[in-house]
């Protein structure tokens, strides 16, 4: 393998960053540039970073000391790049001086500028090699769509608009465009992302583009329909994340009812309390959050909500605290992520009064995780003996493991499918097939491979 020629990659953070990772990859394997498996076999080194949380910053400077230590030449790119000092220098830089280049996230042209500087690009790009869905980082059967980058909201427990600047949605034709030849590549999935999923067109005031000779607005409704109509055509599926619980997300409901798009929204409420919602200066945050799930459940029984939320934000009492947690009672979510207050520097949360001590914080938090593990395996319970539409992400011993309309990749559950005595077909990736559940705790399901024409009821089916 030649060095020159070779670049190592490291890809930290959610899918949005998943996404400008891939598509880096894809610039680089398109002007002939090839991926090292080691430090060593590289000629360079990009790392990708995250900065949303503590946590998240802490390992995205030890994966660049680690690539600086390893190999020498790095480049840094994502939200971490953009971050200043107080001083309006740069933070990257200050802590780790000899890395080669910093730029921010959503920045593909910066990056490969950075990369011809100290990497020159191959004499003969195979621009051929390219498969029509670019490179993905997830497996073939699904994949992440980023509909716009930005957020124009101002969380004060955020710093991502900072980082990534005010939301920019990107033109609904390309859009479409990219999820159609998604689909028709192999993916059976697509799991539409953004910052705010639910504002996408609102810096375009819902400008009308074209796609398929036809007028189409900008906007989340219009977008999901059509996805939809694309998702049923290649008999696939959408599943909608980081959907803010603004009034016309009802018009999305109707709309899961007629297949193709997943009964299924991932809403961050992260906090029940109006006034700690006040602090937070959420949007959205004047809404009935409980009348608007009983109402989305009306709507459409079969839907699966998913949410998280936060512990211990400056100012929470243990009022506000339980408040939460009566509303997760009567809410019943059905998945859920919670993660305590993380005072990343820049927010301006961390100039709210009444600071939650931190073992307080972790304390709440496993006190609502123990709430939701009852609810879960409640909720879960209520499964049993229906059949299921599963879609295989890996071949096991015995059957599969897989995933049903009610479970995103890699933060939600698994179902593992037991095949029938005798059946000696194997269950692969990107297919799927109907499961009798059997069994299930807090968490997965399991059931029994159905074969098509012995199914009975199915929950999920695409239409």
């Amino acid at each position: 393998m030649d060095k020159e020629n070779t670049i190592g990659f490291v890809s930290l953070g959610c899918p949005k960053a998943l996404v400008d990772s891939e598509k880096i990859l894809t610039r680089l394997r398109a002007e002939g540039y090839e991926t090292a498996e080691t430090y060593q076999d590289a000629g360079l080194v990009i790392v990708n970073t995250c900065g949303f949380i503590d946590a998240a910053e802490a390992e995205s400077l030890e994966a660049i000391a680690e690539a600086l230590e390893e190999n020498g030449k790095v480049i840094v790119t994502g939200c971490l790049g953009a971050k200043k000092d107080k001083d309006g220098s740069d933070f990257i830089r200050n802590i780790h001086p000899k890395v080669l280049d910093v730029t921010g996230p959503d920045a593909v042209s910066e990056v490969m500028d950075a990369v011809h500087r100290y990497l020159p690009r191959p004499h003969e790009p195979f621009v051929d090699l390219i498969p029509p869905q670019g490179i993905k980082l997830t497996p073939k059967h699904y994949a992440y769509l980023k509909i716009s980058e930005g957020c124009s909201h101002h969380c004060t427990f955020c710093i991502i608009p900072d980082l990534r600047g005010d939301l920019v949605s990107y033109p609904i034709g390309k859009v479409l465009d990219e999820a159609d030849q998604l689909f028709a590549s192999g993916v059976k999935e697509l799991l539409v992302i953004s910052q705010d999923t639910g504002a996408y067109g609102l810096d375009t005031r819902f400008r009308t583009g074209f796609w398929g000779g036809r007028p189409v607005k900008t906007h989340v409704t219009q977008l999901t329909g059509a996805l939809g109509k694309l998702a049923r055509k290649y008999d696939a599926w959408v599943r909608l994340h980081y959907i803010y619980p603004y009034p016309h997300i009802d018009d999305i409901i109707p709309i899961m009812n007629e297949g193709g798009v997943l009964p299924y929204l991932d809403v961050p409420f992260q906090h029940a309390h109006p006034d700690v919602l006040k602090r937070m200066k959420r949007p959205a945050s004047g809404e009935r959050h409980l009348e608007q799930i009983q109402r989305w459940r009306k709507m459409c029984p079969d839907i699966t909500i998913r949410s998280t939320f936060i512990t211990g934000f400056p100012g929470e009492t243990e009022e506000e605290f339980q408040y939460l947690l009566d509303f997760l009672k009567e809410a019943k979510i059905d998945r859920l992520g919670c993660f305590p207050y993380s005072p990343v520097e820049g927010a301006p949360a961390n100039a709210l009064p009444g600071a939650v001590p931190g073992e307080v914080r972790e304390e709440r938090r496993a006190r609502l995780m123990q709430l939701q593990e009852d609810i879960s395996f409640e909720r879960l319970q209520g499964k049993i003996g229906k059949t299921l539409r599963v879609l295989v992400d890996e071949t096991i011993r015995g059957g599969a493991a897989g995933r049903s309309s009610a479970d995103a990749p890699e933060i939600d559950g698994v179902v593992y499918v037991r095949k029938p005595k005798g059946m000696r077909r194997k269950l692969l990736p990107g297919e799927f097939v109907n499961v009798t559940i059997e069994d299930a705790d807090a968490h997965d399901l399991w059931g029994l491979f159905v074969p098509e024409e012995s199914k009975n009821q199915t929950v999920g089916k695409m239409k």
